[in-house]
């Protein structure tokens, strides 16, 4: 008689199955490896955004902040029209105190009658007052190439042309 032999312990599993197990762990393997790269991407894209919103939200301050000085420091002259603004004292060399971004601004006179509402619906205010409408351009910059544009208008009381 022939004597069987058997498979020491641990060998249950049948021959065709071995291997099955290394084949699905090498899958999930190479899935977890595309998700961690597309994760990746998505963060450095998610990085750029947040520091372009933060170059713009610059450059929008540094126009704020220039027309803020251009109402408070300009000439306000009714001579400066928009062919020829009232302009900062620093030249092109203006940047703000905080964060050192580069502005500039244009100051002119618009006396351009019914341009834009004047208070109490007219330009004459009393006997010898008016409203004299200036507009400011304004423009702020960021390190990162951020660009900001603002118009803003304003009226000044002074004395009434004759």
């Amino acid at each position: 008689m022939i004597a069987r032999t058997r498979c020491p312990p641990p060998c249950h599993g049948a021959p065709a199955q071995r291997g099955v197990v290394l084949a699905v762990v090498l899958v999930l393997l190479l899935v977890l490896t595309i998700l961690g790269v597309a994760g990746a991407g998505t963060a450095v894209l998610e990085l750029r955004l947040a520091g372009n919103a933060r170059a713009q939200e610059r450059a929008f301050a540094a126009a704020e902040h220039a027309t803020g000085q251009a109402v408070a420091t300009a000439d306000l002259d009714t001579r400066h029209s928009r062919a020829d603004p009232g302009r900062p004292a620093c030249g092109d060399a203006c940047t703000t105190p905080t964060t050192g971004d580069p502005y500039d601004y244009d100051v002119y006179y618009d006396g351009s009658p019914g341009s834009t509402p004047a208070p109490d619906g007219g330009y004459s205010l009393a006997a010898g007052l008016q409203a004299h409408h200036f507009v400011v351009e304004s423009t702020g910059a960021s390190g990162a190439g951020a660009r900001s544009e603002h118009v803003q208008g304003f009226y000044v009381v002074g004395p009434a042309d004759d």
